[in-house]
């Protein structure tokens, strides 16, 4: 599947040779296919936007999910598309350039969010919250526009489990980011189809691609420090304990309600004891 050179999309032109990247390679496909079946991500005929950010994250999602359907495994039509949200020294000509090369349809969009965040956020927060809001708003505007079902994000493994020990931390609440949704208007499905790949096979794949890749900082407030904070915790634990962030996004796909203390999940107030089966182990003195 890997090995013929003159079979694969041209995002793909100049891949490395080795049987290291080739593993790479096949795993972030799978892991890709395996999210795509197991979330039902497939609607036949339908038209995806891709949203490409310029980071390593994101040429990782454009490509593969190219892959798939140059492969004939993803019947869907793919849009990519950057929203240019102002930000001071953001390279605004680098993407449009590698789209062109690359064959890619694409839609740039230039929305000036950017002053809007600064001139509504206090001074020392984050633009995080705000700037996704507005972000999200502008894609799901354009996904209508183009006439596409569903909003493509980007979103990795570990950007999950960040967000559920965010949320467990500073939330109080178990939620992380899901790999399938819809958006409260109830007209676009919102898909993560990286949900199982992890960050540290982006970074390998983009750079061993040599994507031209932007810097994710720009605004100087990137996921503030809550999320660096939670992000340390999960490098340390994975340090001391290799494969430990595989095990816990597991944990995430395998919860029991019964065993947790939500009375919204669970009916607790319904449970019944079974009197004769109580009565039945008693055992006969006689």
């Amino acid at each position: 599947m890997f090995d013929n050179a003159d079979d694969i999309h041209p995002l793909f032109h100049g891949a490395p040779k080795s049987t290291e990247f080739k593993k790479l390679r096949k795993r972030i496909v799978q892991n890709v296919r395996e999210a795509v079946d197991q979330y039902r991500m497939i609607e036949p005929g339908a038209r995806w936007l891709v949203c490409l950010s310029g980071g390593k994250d994101s040429y990782t999602l454009l490509a593969v999910l190219h892959e798939l359907k140059w492969r004939g495994l993803l019947p869907v039509e793919l849009l990519a598309c950057n929203l240019d949200q102002g930000q001071p020294g953001f390279p605004s000509t680098v993407l449009p350039e590698f789209l062109e090369k690359m064959g890619v349809p694409h839609r740039i969009e230039y929305q000036d969010t950017y002053s809007v965040v600064v001139d509504k956020v206090p001074q020392g927060r984050t633009y995080c919250a705000l700037c996704s809001r507005l972000r999200r708003g502008n894609l799901y505007r354009i996904a209508r526009e183009e006439g596409c079902s569903a909003v493509v994000l980007g979103h990795h493994r570990d950007d999950i489990l960040e967000t559920f020990f965010m949320n467990l931390f500073h939330g109080g609440r178990l939620a992380t980011m899901p790999p399938k949704l819809v958006n409260e208007e109830g007209d676009l499905f919102v898909y993560r189809p990286l949900a199982h790949v992890a960050e540290a096979d982006c970074e390998k794949f983009a750079r061993a691609m040599n994507y031209p890749i932007i810097p994710c900082d720009l605004c100087g407030s990137q996921d503030g420090l809550q999320r660096m904070q939670v992000k340390a915790i999960l490098d340390q634990w994975e340090k001391n304990s290799p494969g430990r962030r595989q095990v816990m996004f597991k944990a995430l796909t395998n919860i029991r309600p019964s065993h947790m203390l939500d009375p919204k999940l669970f009916d607790f107030a319904g449970l019944m004891r079974d009197p004769e089966r109580e009565r039945s182990d008693i055992p006969d003195l006689r």
